[in-house]
């Protein structure tokens, strides 16, 4: 038997018996499990931020046994099984690249996802926007939002004219902010908005580049806390212009170690 085959059989037997015999496993259910695979989800991401391929393994493994775990409820609901489930997305993903199982013809990636999104259309979905999770984190939604219109033709022509939308929102903002007004939110909203979609336009990730710059504070500011601790100082009691020295020092050492 194929190795892959056999590893994956191998997890669908253990679910099975953890389901029959174990406490915890045999009371969960859908919902119960929902914010459980979120937050594997995100641990996933933590993963793939810090490039640590041995956390990733375990953390794909995680979310596989969740996904199986789904199955399982299901298939005791009579609902649908694991093969249904596996067969429901192979068979989405011949339907959706005519361009590999059937004739359609494509110059670049772009074009992949302009066919992808006219193909969900087909298949009856109401708007190009309806299959955006509600519950996605606003930054990622707003990426996904802004990549499903562009996949219709629904998109500004150079990430010139994007910087220009951004100086305009920045303006918009400023302008609220210095009234103090109740719009100040909604301004700002529109600025991040156009920001991600210029990132969009230079290929960058929002979200990656947030939580780089995220986890890039973290480490200075522990580093910082532990210089000031060295110095026998305590941080509640320095000013800002005393904790902007340790913060320069500890910038400096965490850029001499990458280097």
């Amino acid at each position: 038997m194929d190795l892959r085959l056999k590893a994956f059989e191998r997890l669908l037997n253990i679910m099975d018996e953890l389901r029959e015999k174990c406490p915890w496993d045999k009371k969960q259910t859908f919902e119960s499990l929902r914010n459980l695979t979120i937050e594997e989800t995100y641990e996933l991401a933590d993963a793939i931020s810090e490039n640590n391929l041995e956390e990733l393994k375990g953390e794909i493994g995680d979310l596989f046994l969740h996904m199986v775990f789904y199955c399982k409820i299901a298939d005791e609901k009579k609902a649908f099984d694991i093969t249904d489930a596996l067969n429901s997305v192979c068979d989405k993903l011949v339907h959706r690249h005519p361009h590999i199982y059937g004739d359609t013809v494509v110059e670049n990636e772009e074009e992949v996802k302009q066919n992808w999104e006219k193909l969900k259309l087909k298949e009856g979905k109401k708007s190009v926007l309806s299959g955006v999770p509600n519950a996605l984190p606003a930054l990622v939604k707003a990426t996904r939002i802004q990549e499903k219109v562009k996949g219709i033709g629904f998109e500004w022509e150079t990430a010139k004219d994007v910087w220009l939308k951004v100086k305009e929102e920045l303006e918009e903002f400023e302008h609220e902010v210095s009234l103090n007004s109740a719009a100040q939110e909604e301004e700002f909203g529109d600025l991040i908005f156009s920001l991600v979609n210029y990132a969009r336009f230079v290929n960058i990730s929002p979200e990656s580049a947030l939580s780089k710059t995220n986890l890039k504070f973290i480490s200075r500011f522990q580093l910082m806390e532990k210089l000031i601790t060295d110095q026998g100082l305590k941080i509640e009691e320095m000013s800002l212009d005393e904790m902007d020295v340790f913060w320069d020092s500890a910038k400096e050492s965490l850029k001499n170690m990458k280097n």
